[in-house]
């Protein structure tokens, strides 16, 4: 298709305290295949402590189609909308300042929106780490036992689904279901998808959408997101009257199982040791999962698979922790 005739893409990035992988996203944005007079890129920068906010006007200042938007707020839904508000392009692509993008990704997206008769299309979240705990994070990313498996997480995962990583939408449709719920601090996207879902439009994950997503990279950084993803996870079932899946309630039963279980064990030694015959299961699986998971990164070998052990009880507990936070709210 002749460049004349390619839609216009807005892409879209939410953006608040990013030092350390802005550059890194931004340059992958820059070495798009995409032509450059057909796109542009807009940043919803929320207010950073670091200097973030002076990397984005170096590429602004540089590059004609890079375009910084103040995001007051700082949340993600709220750039999104501020992003998508301000888009001039036919299509939104989002992207995310922790990810670097393949050289044809916005093409792409554009391709299987174009041919897959889908509504939001977009790739597999592969996750990659720079640091041994962030890759072992990375790992964890790739395993059933953590999150549960959703379709998002298998790299050659081919088909339609109930949600996608980023994801690439028509401008209107974003604004006929009424853009992203800026009352979510998270799990906006879990919202989204799923009013476009009610409204009849379709999810697709292809394959040959390609970026790379750099998780936390530190205990308390992971610690603090999936409180949130779970606290916010119950804000999104409560809005929608829908049910909460087994695999969004078996954290918080295991929560509720470590805290009262624990205490039963007090007074009973028959519930002592069907305590710790659970929590001796749970121990088992833990290893076993992360003796046998295939890391995209060996290098770190052994005290990767140790990391992983405790990163699996983490996400679990963390998560359990911020969906009960979030049913007592």
């Amino acid at each position: 298709m002749e460049s004349s005739r390619l839609p216009f893409i807005s892409v879209v990035i939410p953006v608040r305290n990013e030092h350390k992988y802005i550059r890194a996203c931004l340059d992958s944005v820059l070495r798009q295949d995409y032509p450059r007079d057909r796109h542009e890129v807009l940043l919803a920068v929320g207010p950073s402590e670091d200097d973030t906010e002076e990397i984005i006007r170096e590429y602004e200042e540089c590059y004609g189609h890079i375009h910084m938007l103040k995001n007051s707020k700082g949340t993600i839904s709220c750039g999104l909308n501020i992003g998508i508000k301000a888009a001039k392009g036919k299509y939104i692509v989002r992207m995310d300042a922790h990810s670097e993008f393949a050289q044809d990704y916005i093409s792409k997206c554009v391709e299987y929106l174009l041919k897959s008769g889908a509504e939001n299309v977009g790739g597999p979240m592969v996750a990659e780490g720079k640091n041994p705990i962030q890759r072992a994070v990375a790992a964890a990313y790739h395993s059933p036992f953590a999150l549960g498996g959703g379709k998002q997480h298998i790299k050659d995962y081919e088909g339609y689904s109930d949600t996608v990583f980023l994801g690439a939408f028509k401008k209107s449709i974003a604004e006929e279901i009424g853009l992203f719920d800026e009352k979510l601090i998270l799990n906006e996207d879990d919202d989204f998808n799923f009013r476009l879902s009610e409204a009849g439009g379709k999810i697709y994950i292809s394959s040959e959408i390609h970026s790379i997503y750099y998780p936390r990279d530190t205990y308390f950084g992971l610690i603090k997101q999936y409180f949130g993803y779970g606290f916010w996870k119950v804000a999104v079932i409560k809005k929608h009257h829908k049910p909460a899946r087994l695999s969004h309630l078996v954290p918080m039963m295991f929560v509720l199982f470590l805290i009262f279980g624990g205490f039963m064990s007090c007074f009973s030694q028959r519930f002592r040791k069907f305590y710790a015959g659970v929590m001796g299961l749970y121990t088992v699986m833990d290893v076993g999962v992360s003796c046998t998971l295939k890391a995209e990164d060996t290098s770190d070998g052994f005290m990767l698979r140790l990391r992983l052990i405790l990163i699996h009880f983490l996400l679990h507990v963390s998560y359990g922790c911020g969906f009960i936070a979030g049913l007592i709210r």
